[in-house]
């Protein structure tokens, strides 16, 4: 079950890019708040808790 939150996570960081011609004046926050929620799913995953 973590292994697909995590997948799903990070899938939605790498749509969450401000490389698409949508999301340019987004800036990096939804990437940034994506990448701090699989972080912190990562290290649950090691520690064992997820």
């Amino acid at each position: 079950m973590g292994t697909i939150i995590l997948i799903v996570l990070v899938l939605l960081l790498i749509g969450a890019l401000p490389a698409w011609p949508h999301s340019r004046n987004w800036g990096y926050a939804p990437s940034g708040i994506t990448a701090v929620i699989v972080l912190i799913l990562l290290f649950m995953l090691f520690t064992g808790r997820l």
